[in-house]
């Protein structure tokens, strides 16, 4: 990386921290090595090892993760200060391809804002983008429209058993045995949605199936969920929620996306069995309403700098295939 773009990259960091610093949120700095992780099936991990000095009683080496991303320990601060927080920070994902849009390690702005919902996320998102020059609005679309528009099919209908499976042969798709409706899902949006979303404006994809695990509130309707992704040039950029309160759904889903990450996950790592706690009242007070956004800040300042890969704006990228 040249030092034009070196600049230009400490200096979007630097306003990106200017915007939250102005709106008076927090902003936090947690543990890159964690003794437990949120399970998600979807995703892998690195696994790395603690091993105790000198003079310990035992110096067999105690397991630890890279984090995927810092909500594990950000929620842990919401709930303890319901305070709005930000942070910038160095992200882990194994198994990722190296090139064009994925990097195993990565920059995360990661920020979530009290008494707010996903909708108050994506304008609040849009207010970021101008700060830095960008356009400020997006055109929000349902997963349930894109389904209709580029796959050609009622997502929800399709939830029925069998029939997800008969729109991805439909399409061309190939999916192996055994694969759930979640699964079978993502298949269909990875090749015939996402390659189709719009590239000359930015795109909100807004109200995800319930079907499809997360700890995100359901709508009232009951077959969506308060989700949104955010696609610039046809990249995604972010991943914001209303966030699940609920302990006792946050208990299910640890125990749901635990026993599919044990089963299917190349590395598999700890989970907090007693994280759902975070979640039930305390000292008087509940966890509260809250809308969180993860944003891939290399892809963002790619985007922002007109280059093409993430390669172009990492300072020392990985090589690989």
């Amino acid at each position: 990386m040249d030092l034009e773009l070196l600049q230009e990259r400490s200096r979007i960091i630097r306003q990106v921290r200017r915007f939250f610093d102005d709106r008076q949120y927090l902003e936090v700095d947690t543990p890159l090595l964690s003794p437990d992780l949120i399970p998600e099936s979807c995703l892998e991990v690195f696994e790395t090892s603690r091993i105790p000095p000198l003079g310990s009683k035992t110096r067999r080496p105690e397991p630890c993760w890279l984090i995927p991303s810092p909500e594990i320990w950000m929620k842990k601060l919401i709930a303890a200060h319901r305070q709005s927080l930000y942070q910038i920070c160095k992200c882990f994902r194994n198994g990722e391809s190296v090139g064009r849009f994925h990097s195993p390690e990565f920059t995360m702005l990661e920020y979530y804002t009290m008494d707010a919902n996903y909708l108050d996320s994506l304008t609040l998102t849009g207010e970021l983008f101008s700060s830095l020059g960008a356009a400020d609005t997006f055109e929000r679309i349902t997963m349930e429209e894109a389904f209709a528009r580029w796959a050609g099919f009622d997502l929800y209908k399709a939830a029925a058993p069998g029939s997800m499976e008969e729109e991805a042969r439909r399409l061309g798709l190939d999916p192996p045995p055994g694969l759930n409706t979640a699964s079978l899902y993502d298949l269909i949006f990875i090749h015939a949605v996402e390659p189709n979303l719009p590239k000359d404006r930015p795109v909100a994809l807004i109200d995800y199936p319930a079907f499809v695990p997360c700890l995100a509130q359901k709508n009232s309707n009951g077959k969506t969920v308060e989700r949104w992704e955010l696609y610039v040039r046809g990249i995604e950029l972010a991943n914001c929620y209303s966030e699940e309160t609920n302990a006792e759904e946050v208990r299910r889903f640890f125990e749901t996306e635990s026993a599919e990450k044990e089963k299917h996950a190349l590395v598999k790592h700890r989970v907090d069995q007693d994280y759902w706690k975070n979640f039930l009242p305390r000292s008087n007070t509940v966890f509260p309403p809250c809308s969180g956004v993860a944003m891939g800040l290399d892809r963002l300042i790619m985007v922002l700098t007109g280059r093409s890969t993430i390669d172009g704006v990492l300072p020392f990228p990985q090589t690989g295939s």
